[in-house]
């Protein structure tokens, strides 16, 4: 079987250079700054550089064989997938004859673009192999592009709102495309991790909250309301995890697998208001809101949910991201309806643009993912069986 893996010396290297090679091309073509400044800073950008490198590499790390590949190829398509965002948003500002922005600027909306592409890896982790990957990572992300051009130009949905439909994108996305592939054998020892594994996954966890103000300010217009909207959304999260999770366990005690993945969902759901929540207290309560969700949503989908639909959440990216980004545009559209209750005329039009925004995203990740999931499925991209599944020996020495 190892042979049959050795191929992807004669199909992996190539395609990798020549994605290269046309990104080279194409940014000999791009344009100047088109501020003399940047309105972000070097720090910010650090910010989210360390979420998506550091913090999802090791976040992903949780299988006890899938090590290397979890953080190694995360890397990977972050290396490629940035360098084709930024690709992308320059062809649609020549195309389009829209405002160019200045290069920090623009990085780091690449960067954080990313975030949908390594929530989608997730999903399918440890089931695809890296041609596959870095193929989706190319389709998915210039997708992203696309959904975030339909929302701003048609919905006029702001560039720092339609960012924030990250997290939503990129679990539908990989949801979807984990439906064409088999699910692991439920007595797999592969797909399980051991006390280390789960030291590094939460290593990631912890870098992963202790950035997240950053992500969900570094775009926003208000910075400072942001950043402290988001720690205490964040803060009361992670103390409700630590909650239900002595609540919900048979034994009473701390489960790993409820902190790992409910700590983050505050700051997911919180991402599309917090620039504008006035009150800490309301911040909070979606915090309470995001970890609840997070939680009894894994047992309701893991129970219900995915044996009908036969879809295997490898990382658990419905709960973690899915449902607390949709519990945060939701919750949006509640906070413009109280804001603007005075203003009947255009209340209506405010909740249809921003309940058409989300669900737009949730449907092109949806349709684009399924048609992804079915073409790398096909035998010409030498889909790994089933009984090879989380496996790194296929791919490292």
């Amino acid at each position: 079987m190892a042979s049959h893996y050795r191929n992807f010396r004669h199909s992996l290297p190539w395609l990798i250079l020549l994605l290269e090679a046309v990104f080279i091309v194409l940014f000999y073509f791009f344009p100047g700054d088109g501020a003399s400044r940047s309105h972000i800073s070097y720090p910010a950008f650090q910010d989210v550089n360390h979420m998506v490198i550091f913090g999802f590499g090791f976040f992903l790390m949780f299988l006890k064989r899938y090590g290397f590949s979890s953080t190694g190829f995360n890397l990977l398509i972050i290396v490629l997938g940035v360098q084709c965002s930024m690709v992308i948003e320059g062809l649609l500002v020549f195309l389009l004859k829209m405002a160019n922005e200045d290069r920090l600027k623009r990085i780091t909306k690449a960067a954080v673009s990313m975030t949908a592409v390594v929530i989608s890896s997730g999903a399918v982790l440890g089931k695809i192999n890296p041609v596959q990957l870095i193929l989706m990572t190319v389709v998915e992300i210039i997708v992203f592009h696309v959904s975030r051009w339909i929302n701003n130009t048609f919905l006029q949905v702001p560039d720092n709102i339609s960012m924030m439909h990250v997290h939503l994108f990129g679990a539908y996305f990989g949801l979807a495309v984990s439906s064409w592939f088999s699910e692991p054998s439920p007595r797999s020892e592969k797909n399980a991790s051991t006390p280390k594994s789960d030291l590094f996954s939460m290593l990631g966890t912890l870098f992963l909250w202790v950035f997240w103000p950053s992500f969900n300010s570094v775009l926003a217009v208000n910075k400072s309301k942001a950043i402290y909207n988001t720690y205490f959304t964040l803060a009361v999260s992670a103390v409700t995890a630590f909650v239900l999770s002595v609540l919900t366990t048979k034994d009473g005690k701390f489960r790993m697998t409820h902190i790992h993945s409910a700590v983050l969902a505050g700051g997911v759901t919180v991402g599309y208001a917090a620039h504008s929540i006035e009150y800490p207290w309301i911040a909070m309560i979606l915090g309470l809101l995001a970890s609840v969700i997070a939680i009894l949503g894994s047992y309701c989908l893991q129970r219900c949910l995915t044996p009908a639909l036969k879809i295997h959440d490898a990382s658990g990216v419905h709960f973690t991201f899915g449902l607390p980004g949709v519990l945060g545009a939701l919750a949006q559209v509640v906070l413009l309806v109280i804001k603007n209750w005075t203003n009947l005329p255009s209340l209506g039009y405010l909740v249809l643009i921003n309940v058409g925004a989300f669900c737009v995203t949730i449907s092109v990740a949806l349709i684009t993912g399924f048609i992804t999931g079915f073409i790398l499925n096909r035998k010409l991209f030498r889909t790994i069986p089933v009984s090879k599944y989380f496996e790194d020996q296929f791919y490292w020495e």
